[in-house]
């Protein structure tokens, strides 16, 4: 159940559960209020004293004549359209300490104005007005639409900026005559964010998807393949539901265990481990690699036996999921994430002047830079799951 993995409670409720330990020591967060959103500037270039724009480029910045992408710090696919993101995005590259603090705020507020508006409406239904405040409550609806999912993406571009890994940018801005290289590959700390189950769940996914074990040699990674672009994008789509699933089981089964709710050893009831396959896919990859799939380390294989009860108890766990369990913990709970998940996966793939998915073109690129865009696709979900349940503590998002 969902009830113990919330963090939100008595005096600390405004806080999300990421916050630093430091901010959390001055109190509540209503002391910190911006009077305007547009008190910080939207754009690094806004106000003289800032950085100048080649200072603050961010994200996997493409270089003319280079074989790879040259990551800095924001430079993420998905644009904030709302006024409320363009200032959560200037204040993440200029005032860094207080952004978790402007998210705050700027829930608040959205909360506030939404509420009003629908206050307007019900006060005025019998009025002459009744159908102008209607029509206001609809505008300032879809405008808080826009709002909340820019705040959420924010949220996930902070998350992912605590471990230093930036976002890959449209992934047209990383191929090159055809090829498409991603540099570094931030594997250590994309896998750092789970669990050592998890994590064990994550590398096999990877080798479902791609074909690549975690034992595989430096050459196999630097090996190359073809893939479709619409095939790559369906992996990047899948790999994010998978780490939503995996984050919202492991929390689940964490609470049970908190809970001490007696282990049943239902045999019969076994069933297949959830899994986010693409056969076709994998058998074109697996073909190109060669004998990756086949070959196993002894020192993984010694490390992994010492953590076998662990890992088997999580996975009989999530093997054990009836299909109405399973359905729920896989689900996507709110539109907000559903929308998100499209939009970011279009600006990634899409192409870059028509801004539509590309369906068409084969990308050779190489099983490294692979396993780097499904270990960050696998990271999104599981943030945007912590991301979801804040957000929703401040303001009610929509039922999926």
């Amino acid at each position: 159940m969902d009830h113990g993995i919330s963090l939100h409670n008595s005096t600390t409720s405004s806080f999300p559960p990421f916050l630093p330990s430091a901010v959390k020591s001055q109190g509540t967060l209503q002391s910190f209020t911006f009077t305007d959103r547009r008190s910080l500037p939207s754009s690094p270039v806004s106000v003289r004293t800032y950085r100048t724009r080649d200072q603050v480029r961010s994200g996997v910045v493409a270089c003319a004549g280079a074989s790879h992408c040259e990551f800095g710090s924001l430079n993420s696919p998905l644009e904030p359209r709302s006024a409320s993101g363009k200032y959560l995005s200037g204040v993440l590259q200029n005032q860094r300490p207080l952004f978790l603090l402007a998210v705050s705020d700027e829930l608040k507020q959205l909360a506030d104005e939404r509420k009003g508006a629908l206050c307007r409406v019900f006060r005025t239904h019998d009025s002459d007005l009744a159908c102008l405040y209607r029509r206001i409550a609809q505008v300032k609806a879809h405008d808080c639409d826009l709002a909340i999912e820019d705040i959420i993406y924010m949220l996930i571009i902070y998350k992912f900026s605590e471990i230093r890994v930036p976002l890959v940018p449209k992934l047209s801005k990383c191929i090159y005559n055809g090829r498409l290289e991603i540099w570094p590959s931030k594997d250590w700390e994309l896998e750092s964010i789970h669990c050592f189950e998890v994590l064990e769940m994550v590398r096999e996914h990877i080798s479902t998807v791609i074909g690549l074990r975690a034992d595989s040699s430096v050459t196999d990674n630097w090996a190359t393949t073809e893939i479709r672009h619409i095939d790559l994008g369906q992996v990047y789509a899948a790999s994010i539901l998978y780490g939503y699933f995996l984050k919202s089981a492991s929390l689940r089964h964490r609470l049970e265990q908190f809970l001490g709710l007696p282990f049943t050893d239902k045999d019969n009831n076994l069933g297949q481990m959830p899994s986010f396959q693409f056969p076709e896919i994998k058998a074109r990859l697996k073909n190109l690699v060669g004998c990756v799939g086949n070959k196993q380390s002894d020192s993984v294989g010694q490390e992994s036996s010492r953590q076998e009860s662990n890992v088997e108890t999580f996975r009989h766990y999530v093997m054990r999921f009836d299909p109405e369990t399973l359905k729920m913990c896989a689900k996507l709970r709110t539109k907000e994430a559903a929308h998100l998940i499209e939009k970011h996966s279009c600006a990634l793939f899409g192409n870059e002047k028509t801004g539509k998915f590309e369906t068409d073109g084969l990308i050779l690129t190489s099983f490294s830079s692979l396993k780097r865009l499904v270990l960050e696709a696998v990271a999104f979900g599981s943030f945007l799951w912590d991301i979801e349940e804040y957000v929703n503590n401040v303001y009610n998002l929509k039922a999926n």
